[in-house]
Protein backbone atom coordinates (compact mmCIF):
# COMPACT_ATOMS: atom_id res chain seq x y z
CA UNK A 1 0.00 0.00 0.00
CA UNK A 2 1.30 3.48 -0.89
CA UNK A 3 0.51 7.08 0.03
CA UNK A 4 0.17 8.15 -3.62
CA UNK A 5 -3.12 9.97 -4.20
CA UNK A 6 -5.68 8.14 -6.35
CA UNK A 7 -5.32 8.98 -10.02
CA UNK A 8 -1.73 10.21 -9.87
CA UNK A 9 0.83 8.49 -12.07
CA UNK A 10 3.80 6.51 -10.82
CA UNK A 11 7.19 7.53 -12.20
CA UNK A 12 10.64 6.03 -12.48
CA UNK A 13 12.71 8.49 -10.46
CA UNK A 14 16.50 8.66 -10.31
CA UNK A 15 17.96 10.53 -7.34
CA UNK A 16 21.59 11.61 -7.62
CA UNK A 17 22.91 11.83 -4.07
CA UNK A 18 22.72 9.48 -1.09
CA UNK A 19 23.04 11.96 1.75
CA UNK A 20 20.21 12.91 4.09
CA UNK A 21 18.51 15.05 1.42
CA UNK A 22 18.73 12.44 -1.35
CA UNK A 23 17.68 9.56 0.90
CA UNK A 24 14.79 11.62 2.31
CA UNK A 25 13.63 12.31 -1.24
CA UNK A 26 13.95 8.64 -2.18
CA UNK A 27 12.07 7.34 0.85
CA UNK A 28 9.22 9.83 0.43
CA UNK A 29 8.97 8.96 -3.26
CA UNK A 30 8.96 5.18 -2.89
CA UNK A 31 6.31 5.38 -0.17
CA UNK A 32 4.12 7.14 -2.73
CA UNK A 33 4.43 4.30 -5.21
CA UNK A 34 7.21 5.52 -7.50
CA UNK A 35 10.07 3.31 -8.68
CA UNK A 36 13.19 4.94 -7.30
CA UNK A 37 16.93 4.51 -7.88
CA UNK A 38 19.56 6.37 -5.84
CA UNK A 39 22.97 6.91 -7.45
CA UNK A 40 26.06 8.07 -5.56
CA UNK A 41 29.78 7.38 -5.66
CA UNK A 42 29.64 6.67 -1.91
CA UNK A 43 27.33 4.42 0.12
CA UNK A 44 24.33 6.14 1.76
CA UNK A 45 25.24 8.59 4.50
CA UNK A 46 29.00 8.52 3.92
CA UNK A 47 29.43 11.95 2.34
CA UNK A 48 28.71 15.23 4.12
CA UNK A 49 25.91 13.57 6.11
CA UNK A 50 28.45 11.34 7.82
CA UNK A 51 30.11 13.95 9.95
CA UNK A 52 27.81 16.85 10.73
CA UNK A 53 27.05 18.02 14.26
CA UNK A 54 23.83 16.03 14.26
CA UNK A 55 21.48 18.90 15.11
CA UNK A 56 17.85 19.25 14.13
CA UNK A 57 18.02 23.04 14.31
CA UNK A 58 14.59 24.43 13.55
CA UNK A 59 15.88 27.86 14.60
CA UNK A 60 18.74 27.94 12.07
CA UNK A 61 16.87 30.12 9.61
CA UNK A 62 19.17 33.03 10.52
CA UNK A 63 21.25 33.63 7.36
CA UNK A 64 25.01 33.09 7.49
CA UNK A 65 25.46 36.69 6.29
CA UNK A 66 24.12 39.39 8.61
CA UNK A 67 24.39 43.20 8.49
CA UNK A 68 27.99 44.14 9.24
CA UNK A 69 29.03 40.52 9.50
CA UNK A 70 31.48 40.74 6.61
CA UNK A 71 33.67 43.03 8.74
CA UNK A 72 34.13 40.24 11.29
CA UNK A 73 35.71 37.99 8.68
CA UNK A 74 39.32 39.33 8.99
CA UNK A 75 39.28 38.80 12.75
CA UNK A 76 37.94 35.27 12.38
CA UNK A 77 40.61 34.39 9.84
CA UNK A 78 43.45 35.81 11.94
CA UNK A 79 42.31 34.13 15.18
CA UNK A 80 43.97 30.67 15.51
CA UNK A 81 40.81 29.44 17.26
CA UNK A 82 38.51 31.32 14.91
CA UNK A 83 35.56 29.78 13.05
CA UNK A 84 36.68 30.65 9.50
CA UNK A 85 39.63 29.79 7.28
CA UNK A 86 40.30 30.58 3.61
CA UNK A 87 42.87 28.91 1.40
CA UNK A 88 44.54 31.94 -0.14
CA UNK A 89 45.03 30.28 -3.52
CA UNK A 90 41.28 29.92 -3.74
CA UNK A 91 40.56 33.55 -2.86
CA UNK A 92 40.40 34.91 -6.45
CA UNK A 93 37.74 32.32 -7.33
CA UNK A 94 35.96 32.95 -4.02
CA UNK A 95 35.63 36.73 -4.46
CA UNK A 96 32.39 36.66 -6.49
CA UNK A 97 30.88 34.40 -3.82
CA UNK A 98 31.98 36.81 -1.07
CA UNK A 99 30.47 39.78 -2.90
CA UNK A 100 27.13 37.97 -3.15
CA UNK A 101 27.51 36.87 0.48
CA UNK A 102 27.91 40.49 1.61
CA UNK A 103 24.91 41.57 -0.48
CA UNK A 104 22.79 38.89 1.20
CA UNK A 105 23.52 40.56 4.55
CA UNK A 106 21.45 43.67 3.82
CA UNK A 107 18.64 44.03 6.39
CA UNK A 108 15.71 43.55 3.99
CA UNK A 109 17.43 40.62 2.32
CA UNK A 110 18.14 39.01 5.70
CA UNK A 111 14.48 39.21 6.63
CA UNK A 112 13.40 37.68 3.32
CA UNK A 113 15.91 34.83 3.63
CA UNK A 114 14.81 34.05 7.19
CA UNK A 115 11.17 34.11 6.12
CA UNK A 116 11.93 31.61 3.34
CA UNK A 117 14.01 29.26 5.49
CA UNK A 118 11.76 29.20 8.56
CA UNK A 119 9.00 26.96 7.11
CA UNK A 120 11.60 24.66 5.53
CA UNK A 121 13.19 24.03 8.93
CA UNK A 122 10.09 24.19 11.12
CA UNK A 123 9.47 21.31 13.54
CA UNK A 124 12.51 19.42 12.28
CA UNK A 125 12.52 16.78 15.07
CA UNK A 126 8.88 16.01 14.30
CA UNK A 127 9.64 15.87 10.56
CA UNK A 128 12.42 13.36 11.26
CA UNK A 129 10.13 11.23 13.42
CA UNK A 130 7.49 11.28 10.69
CA UNK A 131 10.00 10.07 8.09
CA UNK A 132 11.61 7.51 10.41
CA UNK A 133 8.47 6.05 11.94
CA UNK A 134 8.50 2.27 11.80
CA UNK A 135 12.19 2.10 10.84
CA UNK A 136 15.41 1.57 12.79
CA UNK A 137 16.11 5.29 12.35
CA UNK A 138 13.37 6.16 14.82
CA UNK A 139 15.39 5.19 17.88
CA UNK A 140 18.29 7.45 16.76
CA UNK A 141 16.25 10.65 17.11
CA UNK A 142 16.64 12.65 20.33
CA UNK A 143 14.28 15.49 21.36
CA UNK A 144 16.00 17.03 24.35
CA UNK A 145 16.63 20.62 23.27
CA UNK A 146 19.94 22.45 22.94
CA UNK A 147 22.02 24.99 24.82
CA UNK A 148 23.64 28.18 23.48
CA UNK A 149 26.33 29.64 25.76
CA UNK A 150 28.39 32.85 25.76
CA UNK A 151 31.67 33.80 27.40
CA UNK A 152 30.49 37.32 28.20
CA UNK A 153 27.44 39.54 28.29
CA UNK A 154 29.12 41.55 25.53
CA UNK A 155 29.34 38.61 23.13
CA UNK A 156 25.72 37.77 23.88
CA UNK A 157 24.77 41.35 22.99
CA UNK A 158 26.69 41.09 19.70
CA UNK A 159 24.51 38.07 18.86
CA UNK A 160 21.27 39.82 19.78
CA UNK A 161 20.29 40.67 16.15
CA UNK A 162 20.27 36.94 15.36
CA UNK A 163 18.09 36.22 18.39
CA UNK A 164 15.73 39.01 17.37
CA UNK A 165 15.33 37.33 13.98
CA UNK A 166 14.53 34.06 15.77
CA UNK A 167 12.06 35.62 18.22
CA UNK A 168 10.25 37.45 15.43
CA UNK A 169 9.58 34.05 13.82
CA UNK A 170 8.37 32.22 16.86
CA UNK A 171 11.49 30.95 18.67
CA UNK A 172 11.17 31.21 22.45
CA UNK A 173 14.64 30.90 24.00
CA UNK A 174 14.86 30.50 27.76
CA UNK A 175 17.55 32.81 29.23
CA UNK A 176 20.01 31.13 31.59
CA UNK A 177 22.38 32.42 34.25
CA UNK A 178 25.83 30.97 34.91
CA UNK A 179 24.43 28.87 37.75
CA UNK A 180 21.60 27.54 35.60
CA UNK A 181 24.02 26.62 32.82
CA UNK A 182 26.21 24.72 35.27
CA UNK A 183 23.17 23.00 36.78
CA UNK A 184 22.11 21.78 33.35
CA UNK A 185 25.60 20.77 32.18
CA UNK A 186 28.04 20.34 35.10
CA UNK A 187 30.86 19.29 32.74
CA UNK A 188 31.00 22.72 31.11
CA UNK A 189 33.80 25.07 32.10
CA UNK A 190 32.72 27.89 34.46
CA UNK A 191 33.43 30.50 31.76
CA UNK A 192 29.89 30.97 30.49
CA UNK A 193 27.95 33.61 32.45
CA UNK A 194 24.89 33.56 30.20
CA UNK A 195 23.09 31.63 27.52
CA UNK A 196 19.80 30.25 26.23
CA UNK A 197 18.05 26.91 26.31
CA UNK A 198 15.86 25.96 23.35
CA UNK A 199 13.53 23.12 24.27
CA UNK A 200 12.14 22.37 20.80
CA UNK A 201 15.42 21.35 19.11
CA UNK A 202 16.79 17.84 18.75
CA UNK A 203 19.73 15.82 17.51
CA UNK A 204 20.71 12.48 16.04
CA UNK A 205 22.38 9.83 18.15
CA UNK A 206 24.70 9.38 15.13
CA UNK A 207 23.91 11.05 11.78
CA UNK A 208 25.47 8.47 9.47
CA UNK A 209 23.60 5.63 11.16
CA UNK A 210 20.41 7.66 10.84
CA UNK A 211 20.84 8.05 7.08
CA UNK A 212 21.82 4.40 6.66
CA UNK A 213 18.76 3.27 8.61
CA UNK A 214 16.54 5.38 6.34
CA UNK A 215 18.33 3.95 3.31
CA UNK A 216 17.73 0.43 4.62
CA UNK A 217 14.02 1.23 4.88
CA UNK A 218 14.13 2.52 1.31
CA UNK A 219 15.75 -0.72 0.11
CA UNK A 220 13.27 -2.83 2.06
CA UNK A 221 10.46 -0.98 0.28
CA UNK A 222 11.88 -2.01 -3.10
CA UNK A 223 14.25 0.87 -3.82
CA UNK A 224 17.58 0.50 -5.56
CA UNK A 225 20.95 2.05 -4.64
CA UNK A 226 23.77 2.11 -7.19
CA UNK A 227 27.26 3.05 -6.06
CA UNK A 228 28.44 4.88 -9.15
CA UNK A 229 30.04 8.22 -9.98
CA UNK A 230 27.90 10.42 -12.21
CA UNK A 231 30.17 11.98 -14.82
CA UNK A 232 27.77 13.65 -17.21
CA UNK A 233 24.17 14.06 -18.35
CA UNK A 234 22.81 13.23 -21.77
CA UNK A 235 20.67 16.27 -22.49
CA UNK A 236 17.92 16.64 -25.08
CA UNK A 237 16.03 19.76 -26.08
CA UNK A 238 13.85 19.88 -22.97
CA UNK A 239 14.74 16.82 -20.89
CA UNK A 240 17.63 14.73 -19.56
CA UNK A 241 17.52 11.25 -21.10
CA UNK A 242 20.49 9.49 -19.46
CA UNK A 243 23.04 9.67 -16.70
CA UNK A 244 26.58 8.89 -17.80
CA UNK A 245 28.38 7.10 -14.96
CA UNK A 246 31.70 5.35 -14.45
CA UNK A 247 29.84 2.04 -14.92
CA UNK A 248 27.81 2.87 -18.00
CA UNK A 249 24.71 4.93 -18.73
CA UNK A 250 21.34 4.91 -16.97
CA UNK A 251 18.06 5.87 -18.62
CA UNK A 252 16.20 8.69 -16.90
CA UNK A 253 12.47 9.34 -16.57
CA UNK A 254 12.46 11.86 -13.71
CA UNK A 255 15.79 13.13 -12.32
CA UNK A 256 16.34 14.61 -8.85
CA UNK A 257 19.72 16.29 -8.35
CA UNK A 258 20.62 16.16 -4.65
CA UNK A 259 24.38 15.75 -4.94
CA UNK A 260 25.47 18.31 -2.37
CA UNK A 261 28.52 20.39 -3.23
CA UNK A 262 28.93 18.55 -6.53
CA UNK A 263 25.45 19.54 -7.72
CA UNK A 264 26.78 22.75 -9.23
CA UNK A 265 28.56 20.85 -11.99
CA UNK A 266 25.35 19.05 -12.96
CA UNK A 267 23.33 22.27 -12.80
CA UNK A 268 25.91 23.93 -15.07
CA UNK A 269 25.41 21.14 -17.58
CA UNK A 270 21.78 22.31 -17.72
CA UNK A 271 22.75 25.94 -18.22
CA UNK A 272 22.61 27.20 -14.63
CA UNK A 273 25.79 28.74 -13.22
CA UNK A 274 25.03 28.35 -9.55
CA UNK A 275 27.59 30.02 -7.21
CA UNK A 276 27.88 27.02 -4.92
CA UNK A 277 30.96 26.55 -2.74
CA UNK A 278 32.22 23.41 -1.08
CA UNK A 279 32.51 24.83 2.43
CA UNK A 280 34.74 22.39 4.28
CA UNK A 281 33.56 21.41 7.71
CA UNK A 282 35.50 19.46 10.33
CA UNK A 283 34.71 17.42 13.39
CA UNK A 284 36.45 15.37 16.03
CA UNK A 285 34.59 12.62 17.84
CA UNK A 286 35.92 11.87 21.29
CA UNK A 287 35.19 8.31 22.38
CA UNK A 288 35.22 7.43 26.08
CA UNK A 289 35.31 11.13 27.03
CA UNK A 290 34.97 10.53 30.77
CA UNK A 291 32.29 13.22 31.04
CA UNK A 292 28.76 13.54 29.74
CA UNK A 293 26.46 16.08 28.13
CA UNK A 294 22.68 15.82 28.14
CA UNK A 295 22.09 18.06 25.11
CA UNK A 296 24.14 19.68 22.34
CA UNK A 297 25.99 22.80 23.48
CA UNK A 298 26.80 25.58 21.05
CA UNK A 299 29.46 28.08 22.07
CA UNK A 300 28.52 31.15 20.09
CA UNK A 301 31.81 32.99 20.59
CA UNK A 302 33.65 30.47 18.39
CA UNK A 303 30.71 28.81 16.59
CA UNK A 304 31.62 25.35 17.85
CA UNK A 305 29.10 22.73 18.93
CA UNK A 306 29.59 19.73 21.20
CA UNK A 307 26.95 17.03 20.69
CA UNK A 308 26.42 13.91 22.81
CA UNK A 309 26.24 10.87 20.53
CA UNK A 310 26.26 7.12 20.96
CA UNK A 311 29.87 7.10 19.72
CA UNK A 312 31.06 9.73 22.20
CA UNK A 313 31.06 13.53 22.15
CA UNK A 314 31.35 15.10 18.73
CA UNK A 315 32.88 18.58 18.52
CA UNK A 316 32.16 20.22 15.20
CA UNK A 317 32.49 23.60 13.62
CA UNK A 318 34.71 25.90 11.61
CA UNK A 319 34.23 26.73 7.96
CA UNK A 320 36.99 26.58 5.39
CA UNK A 321 36.86 27.70 1.77
CA UNK A 322 39.41 26.14 -0.53
CA UNK A 323 37.54 24.57 -3.45
CA UNK A 324 36.32 21.06 -4.08
CA UNK A 325 39.76 19.52 -4.62
CA UNK A 326 41.64 20.88 -1.58
CA UNK A 327 42.75 18.33 1.01
CA UNK A 328 41.72 18.77 4.67
CA UNK A 329 43.93 20.86 6.91
CA UNK A 330 44.95 18.79 9.99
CA UNK A 331 45.37 22.01 11.95
CA UNK A 332 41.61 22.48 12.00
CA UNK A 333 41.19 19.19 13.89
CA UNK A 334 43.75 20.32 16.46
CA UNK A 335 41.77 23.55 16.89
CA UNK A 336 38.61 21.56 17.61
CA UNK A 337 40.39 19.46 20.26
CA UNK A 338 41.52 22.71 21.90
CA UNK A 339 37.93 23.93 21.85
CA UNK A 340 36.78 20.67 23.41
CA UNK A 341 39.20 21.11 26.28
CA UNK A 342 38.23 24.76 26.70
CA UNK A 343 34.53 23.92 26.84
CA UNK A 344 34.86 20.69 28.84
CA UNK A 345 38.04 20.85 30.99
CA UNK A 346 37.74 17.28 32.35
CA UNK A 347 37.24 15.64 28.95
CA UNK A 348 39.56 12.74 28.12
CA UNK A 349 40.83 13.32 24.57
CA UNK A 350 43.03 10.23 24.34
CA UNK A 351 40.71 8.59 21.77
CA UNK A 352 39.87 10.99 18.98
CA UNK A 353 38.65 10.30 15.44
CA UNK A 354 38.75 12.99 12.77
CA UNK A 355 36.51 13.78 9.82
CA UNK A 356 36.09 16.45 7.17
CA UNK A 357 33.88 16.99 4.16
CA UNK A 358 32.26 19.70 2.06
CA UNK A 359 29.03 21.48 2.90
CA UNK A 360 27.12 22.70 -0.18
CA UNK A 361 26.87 26.43 0.53
CA UNK A 362 25.32 29.23 -1.51
CA UNK A 363 25.99 32.90 -0.76
CA UNK A 364 22.42 33.71 0.27
CA UNK A 365 22.09 30.72 2.66
CA UNK A 366 19.14 29.38 0.65
CA UNK A 367 19.21 25.94 -1.00
CA UNK A 368 18.04 25.31 -4.55
CA UNK A 369 14.73 23.44 -4.47
CA UNK A 370 12.38 23.16 -7.40
CA UNK A 371 11.99 22.25 -11.05
CA UNK A 372 14.61 23.10 -13.64
CA UNK A 373 13.10 25.91 -15.74
CA UNK A 374 14.03 24.46 -19.14
CA UNK A 375 14.00 20.71 -18.48
CA UNK A 376 10.65 19.12 -17.80
CA UNK A 377 11.97 16.06 -15.97
CA UNK A 378 14.63 17.59 -13.68
CA UNK A 379 14.13 18.70 -10.07
CA UNK A 380 16.81 20.28 -7.88
CA UNK A 381 17.34 19.67 -4.15
CA UNK A 382 20.80 20.89 -3.13
CA UNK A 383 22.75 23.66 -1.41
CA UNK A 384 21.50 23.22 2.16
CA UNK A 385 24.75 24.57 3.75
CA UNK A 386 24.60 23.90 7.54
CA UNK A 387 20.96 22.79 7.61
CA UNK A 388 20.93 19.67 5.42
CA UNK A 389 20.15 17.32 8.30
CA UNK A 390 17.57 19.73 9.68
CA UNK A 391 15.77 20.24 6.36
CA UNK A 392 16.25 16.80 4.80
CA UNK A 393 12.83 15.26 5.59
CA UNK A 394 10.89 18.39 4.63
CA UNK A 395 12.86 18.71 1.39
CA UNK A 396 12.05 15.09 0.59
CA UNK A 397 8.37 15.77 1.15
CA UNK A 398 8.53 18.79 -1.19
CA UNK A 399 10.25 16.80 -3.93
CA UNK A 400 7.62 14.06 -3.68
CA UNK A 401 4.94 16.73 -4.11
CA UNK A 402 6.64 18.10 -7.22
CA UNK A 403 7.05 14.66 -8.80
CA UNK A 404 3.35 13.96 -8.19
CA UNK A 405 2.31 17.32 -9.63
CA UNK A 406 1.11 18.67 -6.28
CA UNK A 407 1.78 22.19 -5.02
CA UNK A 408 4.06 22.09 -1.95
CA UNK A 409 2.81 23.81 1.20
CA UNK A 410 5.69 26.30 1.27
CA UNK A 411 6.61 28.98 -1.25
CA UNK A 412 9.45 27.69 -3.45
CA UNK A 413 10.10 30.95 -5.31
CA UNK A 414 12.99 31.99 -3.02
CA UNK A 415 14.71 28.66 -3.75
CA UNK A 416 14.59 28.81 -7.55
CA UNK A 417 17.78 27.90 -9.41
CA UNK A 418 17.70 30.97 -11.69
CA UNK A 419 17.69 33.55 -8.89
CA UNK A 420 21.37 34.35 -9.32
Amino acid sequence: MTDRPAGSRAHNVTVVGAGIVGVSCALNLIRQGHAVTVVDRLPPGEGCSKGNAGMFSSDSFVPLSLPGGIWRVPGWILDPLGPLAIRWRHLPRLLPFLIRFAAAGRPRRVAAIADALAPLLAASPEQHLKLARGTAAERLIRRRGALYVYESEKSMAVDEPAWRIRRDRGTRPQPLTAAEIREREPALAPIYPCGYFLSDLGHAAEPMRLVKALADAFLAAGGRVLQREVRDLEVGTDAVSRLITDAGSLDVDVLVIAAGAWSGKLAARLGHRVPIEGERGYHVTIANPGISLSVPVFTSDYMVIATPMDVGIRVAGTAEYGGLAAEPNPGRWRVLVRHAKRMLPAIDTSTVSEWSNLRPTLPDSLPVIGRAPNFSNVIFAFGHQHVGLTAGPKTGEIIADLVAGRTPNIDLRPFRVDRF
